[in-house]
């Protein structure tokens, strides 16, 4: 804990700032003394690290400047109460970063908003509470999409398909995964990273098992990316398609091996395959007990 003069100097702070608003003002400069009183309260509660007692300070401080109609400053303290308090609790934090965010949507700042819903989607991704974290994370990108910050945009939905899938949404996903492929194939600076994002879509086809759609998609992105036929992701992809349809578990399980031996799969990956091969080892076994 902090020191216990910060704490004492904190409420004496907060107590000069109540004492203000609740006190009669000939001129209508209370709530601004009180800003001030109360913005060195919850520094000191801050030094204290007593961050309970400095959100709630901070949400006091935006009341204060939402009367002076200082809204930027409101949704500024409104964020600071946030950070105060997601040191004890980030469901409990959460709303104070909405009720910033709705400041800014008021007030035309979107590209700012957009980032505190990505902050947001962030946070309950790693809270592991995937469908807020989608929902907050679809909120940036139409917000990033609407003022042309494409880049912004593009890393939402990557998160955006990458949960989807794995909540087993796999249509959702293979959409957005096409849709940027699409987008970027056309940008010299990030044609590059289209193998990748075909790679992704396709492994979300894999999962949905059906061998025919696998096989049209892997047409499909041949025509959308004429290189994509000469890439190991491809090889890959038909590969593994062609151990499902001959219900080939260890060839399957080869084929992984040698690809990771290579180009090491990332944890999601990694899981997809996975379902992927259980999925298909259940059709060996059942069709093993019909024998």
């Amino acid at each position: 804990m902090g020191s216990s003069s910060d704490q004492a100097r904190a409420e004496e702070f907060e107590i000069k700032a109540e004492k203000k608003i609740n006190g009669w003002s000939f001129f209508g400069s209370k709530y601004e003394d009180a800003t001030d009183l109360y913005e060195k309260a919850a520094n000191s509660y801050k030094l204290a690290k007593n961050w309970d007692k400095a959100g709630s300070v901070y949400v006091k401080l935006a009341a204060c400047h939402l009367k002076l109609d200082s809204k930027h400053d409101a949704a500024s303290a409104y964020v600071n109460a946030f950070n105060s308090y997601k040191k004890i609790s980030i469901p409990e934090a959460a709303p104070y970063l909405s009720q910033a965010v709705n400041i800014f949507l008021e007030m035309g700042r979107l590209n700012m908003a957009a980032r505190y819903y990505k902050e947001l989607g962030e946070i309950y991704e790693q809270e592991e509470n995937l469908e807020k974290a989608i929902d907050f994370l679809e909120r940036a990108a139409d917000l990033f999409q609407s003022e042309e910050v494409t880049t912004s945009a593009n890393q939402c939905k990557q998160k955006i398909a990458q949960m989807a899938a794995e909540l087993e949404q796999y249509p959702k996903a293979v959409e957005i995964f096409e849709g940027i492929a699409r987008q970027n194939i056309n940008n010299n600076l990030l044609k590059y990273s289209v193998k990748g994002i075909l790679l992704n879509a396709g492994l979300c086809q894999l999962c949905r098992g059906d061998v025919v759609a696998i096989t049209n998609s892997l047409e499909k992105y041949q025509e959308l990316d004429p290189t994509f036929s000469d890439t190991r992701e491809q090889r890959f992809l038909a590969d593994l398609a062609a151990s499902v349809e001959e219900e080939d578990v260890s060839k399957f399980t080869d084929i992984i091996k040698e690809f990771d031996s290579m180009t090491r799969l990332d944890k999601w990956k990694t899981t997809l395959l996975l379902r992927a091969k259980n999925a298909l080892k259940a059709k060996e076994d059942e069709e093993d007990d019909l024998t």
